[in-house]
């Protein structure tokens, strides 16, 4: 039996595993909980990472094949742990998000996008939070694929990609300076390094913050799928000193910038992704 046409759905369009927990996890469990069906595309399986701190090459390094396995059952417990219905891996290679074949890689989002019919959709926004290069990768490809996605001579009508589905929402991770302070400053400070050049990330201003939404009773939840990317323990080690009341500084609150909106505008400030709807 078909759902209701007006059951609200949300879909995170990220590139790694853990990025759904560290970018959007508020929003994610906040959203599941109340009975939003949320979805989850995750462009690839983060296996040119570290392990439990130890770089590739290593004796203690399992291995990429190895490390794409570990963190693909971490990515699936820490989605469950927030309320994700579905996650989609796309398999692309980590670090190399930036060439991959874009009309396949923005077919194979703008499928997901017809299959699941959401109004809503996350991502990162093109500045890829602190410049990283498969970050602003899956900014420009989730955008592309909610164009594609809409357009009915896209794919040239074949039906196996599904029928056209407007978005009604897209949303980009917006973190303030206050909250990229106090995240980095319990986390680490997050840097990419990219042909030479350091990227740091910059925050958005106040006024520009479109969207914020109170998480802070979801903070245990979103504690509990960061603690299940046991591999990134190392990276994720500060966090664990943290007092509950720091906890909730960090995950409490969720804030986004509205790309586009089919429903609502204007400058006041929402408290719902799904404002409008």
């Amino acid at each position: 039996m078909n759902e209701p046409s007006e059951r609200r759905r949300l879909m995170a369009v990220t590139a790694h595993p853990d990025d759904e927990t560290l970018g959007f996890g508020g929003a994610l469990a906040r959203y599941a909980d109340e009975g939003v069906e949320t979805h989850l595309v995750t462009a690839t399986r983060g296996q040119a990472g570290r392990y439990f701190g130890h770089a590739q090459g290593t004796p203690e390094h399992p291995g990429q094949a190895a490390l794409a396995a570990i963190r693909e059952k971490e990515l699936r417990s820490a989605a469950s742990a927030l309320g994700i219905r579905h996650v989609h891996l796309l398999d692309y290679r980590d670090q190399e998000l930036d060439r991959a074949p874009v009309q396949e890689a923005v077919a194979a989002i703008a499928a997901h996008i017809r299959r699941v019919r959401p109004q809503v959709v996350l991502t990162f926004a093109p500045d890829g939070a602190y410049g990283h290069p498969d970050h602003i990768a899956i900014s420009q490809l989730a955008t592309a694929a909610i164009v594609a996605a809409a357009d009915s001579g896209f794919a040239g009508g074949d039906s196996s990609v599904g029928s056209p589905h407007a978005v009604s929402k897209l949303y980009y991770l917006a973190w303030s300076e206050a909250a990229w302070a106090g995240y980095q400053a319990a986390f680490r400070k997050l840097v990419s390094v990219v042909d030479g050049v350091e990227r740091q990330a910059t925050p958005w201003p106040d006024w520009a913050i479109t969207t914020s939404i109170d998480t802070r009773k979801w903070w245990p939840t979103v504690w509990r799928a960061v603690s299940c990317h046991e591999s990134q323990v190392a990276a994720y080690a500060a966090l664990k000193a943290l007092a509950s009341a720091d906890h909730e500084a960090l995950w409490g609150t969720q804030t986004f910038y509205r790309a586009f909106s089919l429903v609502n505008s204007g400058r006041a400030r929402e408290s719902s992704l799904f404002e409008g709807l």
